[in-house]
């Protein structure tokens, strides 16, 4: 990789430096955000977070209220990836270790070394295993023994009989608690919320199930997505299958650690902030974030409408492209997804880099923790090995971008979560209580001002993708932290951490653009290094291939927790 000039007069993101929060000095803040003396608490937190700048600059852009992408006739029914293009063997083989595939399921299912039946058991005993070790992975929150043993005997007789649905057929698949799937309530991660099973699987799941997968059960996550870390005191936090001593990353905790601990090779997840790249890249995993409308987000709790998309967090990039080709597609009962062409994996696996321009923006690229950088910049060189090219771009007002990307998501969540709010606040997790307490205090010219600056983010975006085919960043700004034991009893406020987590995280979501994190490598503690990249609208299928290149060069390290169902 190349020396490039930093441009950092165009740089405006800053690390910042906030109080760790946890015990009696959390329980003081949430008292203090809550209660009748907010008034002299909030100026100061705004300042802090940036909302107090943002409200004196003047932005001229309309508003975008969605990141839609595609203005051509709207589709007028479902549709989806043609199944001639899923992909129908692995791609490549990893390199070091190799983790248990979709086709691996598939081709030992095929060969009658085993039957779905057989790995269902397998799979619901190392779950349980995995909650009685110490500590406990906490991975998931329900499972459902019998509907889990019910799907397996269906899937044998498909197979049996010649009539597997797909390469998906019996394969364990995990589904985060955050979308709709019979027989199960949707908790969004609360102790409060979700009292009744839902009464229809949300088109995610239906989709999955169309495909034969397993559904194992629902996974853990932060509580209504609303932190990166994956803590959350009702549940149990989930631990990081490469140290269980560190956090998986969120929002999709459960989703990532399930996937890289071996309990199945893909996890459907959601991303409203990070929320599938930041586990994806703590858990040395492929995620990929579609575009704004890609997939259909009904059956989804609506948290942030604006910002939400659905995708999956796979073992590879062959598995990520099987789940993408399974879940992407226009669905009459989201309109948003109504706005997209017609999805396709075409030419994903191509494994061509010579007509690929990468961009990357180096004080941005180079704002993290000195092995994330390292790590990234080792994989952009063997990219360029492979032929692609780098050219240097400029992204102006990333903070304008950041800010409003914190407005939007937390004031769209106090607003989605007002009645939970007014009824059951004080069952909420500490740190959650803090957030909604203080999205509450944002006022509609936030929003519309959040919107404006999203206008700018996607215009800068634009223009940086008429020289480039990609943006490349390092995925996360540190690798994944430590749980603090004080953490795990009382809960944490930690915005130093947090702001350094979601750096790059953030405009992919802003701007609807689709974004994938892959494995680069490892730090010198084990864990895994992400890299991200961000795609022009609805190029999904260059992300996967790129995720694809990695795979050949980055050589996988084993999770400290792995378990080999199929064996």
């Amino acid at each position: 990789m190349k020396e490039m000039s930093p441009k950092s007069s165009e740089y405006d993101l800053k690390s910042v430096k906030l109080p760790y929060l946890s015990g009696f000095a959390l329980k003081l803040m949430v008292w203090l955000a809550e209660g009748p003396l907010r008034s002299l608490l909030i100026p100061s937190l705004f300042q802090s977070a940036g909302i107090a700048r943002m409200r004196k600059k003047s932005f001229t852009a309309p508003p975008t209220v969605h990141p839609l992408h595609f203005t051509a006739a709207k589709a007028a029914k479902a549709g989806c990836v043609p199944r001639e293009e899923w992909p129908d063997a692995p791609a490549s083989l990893a390199r070091g270790f190799r983790f248990t595939t979709v086709f691996d399921y598939a081709q030992a299912y095929r060969k009658g070394d085993a039957t779905p039946s057989q790995i269902a058991q397998k799979a619901l005993a190392a779950i349980e295993e995995s909650d009685a070790a110490e500590p406990p992975l906490r991975a998931f929150i329900a499972v459902n023994r019998e509907d889990v043993l019910r799907q397996a005997e269906a899937a044998t007789q498909r197979i049996r009989n010649g009539q597997a649905l797909s390469a998906l057929d019996g394969v364990p698949v995990a589904v985060k608690d955050e979308v709709d799937m019979v027989p199960y309530p949707t908790s969004v991660g609360t102790a409060f919320l979700g009292t009744h099973p839902a009464k229809q699987d949300s088109t995610v799941v239906a989709r999955m199930r169309a495909a034969g997968a397993l559904l194992l059960g629902k996974t853990n996550m932060h509580e209504i997505g609303i932190g990166v870390t994956g803590l959350n005191l009702h549940h149990g936090t989930p631990r990081n299958p490469y140290n269980p001593h560190h956090y998986t990353g969120g929002s999709s905790s459960g989703s990532a650690a399930a996937v890289a601990s071996g309990l199945c090779p893909v996890a459907i997840s959601a991303d409203g902030g990070g929320s599938i790249r930041i586990p994806s890249s703590f858990c040395g995993l492929v995620g990929l974030k579609p575009t704004f409308g890609r997939v259909s987000e009904f059956g989804a709790a609506p948290l942030c409408w604006s910002l939400a998309h659905l995708g999956a967090i796979a073992a590879t990039a062959t598995d990520a492209a099987l789940a993408y080709g399974a879940l992407a597609g226009p669905d009459p009962q989201d309109p948003m997804s109504l706005h997209q062409p017609a999805p396709t994996l075409s030419g994903w696996n191509e494994l061509n880099l010579s007509k690929m321009n990468l961009g990357i923006y180096p004080p941005w690229f180079q704002h993290a923790d000195k092995e994330m950088v390292a790590g990234c910049e080792d994989m952009v060189r063997e990219l360029e090995r492979m032929g692609a090219k780098v050219r240097e771009i400029v992204l102006p007002n990333l903070e304008a971008g950041r800010v409003a990307h914190t407005i939007t998501i937390a004031g769209e969540m106090a607003q989605a979560l007002e009645g939970a709010y007014n009824s059951y606040h004080r069952e909420f997790g500490p740190d959650v209580r803090i957030n909604l307490a203080l999205a509450r205090q944002f006022t509609a010219r936030d929003y519309i001002q959040a919107q404006q600056a999203r206008t700018d983010m996607i215009n800068s975006f634009d223009r940086a993708f008429m020289d480039v085919d990609v943006i490349l960043t390092p995925a996360t700004g540190v690798p994944a932290p430590a749980i603090a034991k004080s953490a795990l009893s009382s809960g944490e406020s930690d915005l130093t951490t947090l702001i350094e987590i979601m750096r790059f995280a953030t405009p992919a979501n802003l701007t609807g653009l689709p974004a994938i994190s892959f494995p680069a490598g490892y730090t010198a503690g084990g864990l895994p290094i992400g890299m991200q990249a961000i795609g022009r609208a609805w190029q999904e299928p260059t992300l996967l291939g790129l995720a694809l290149a990695a795979e050949q060069v980055a050589e996988r390290k084993a999770p400290q927790l792995y378990f080999r169902i199929l064996e």
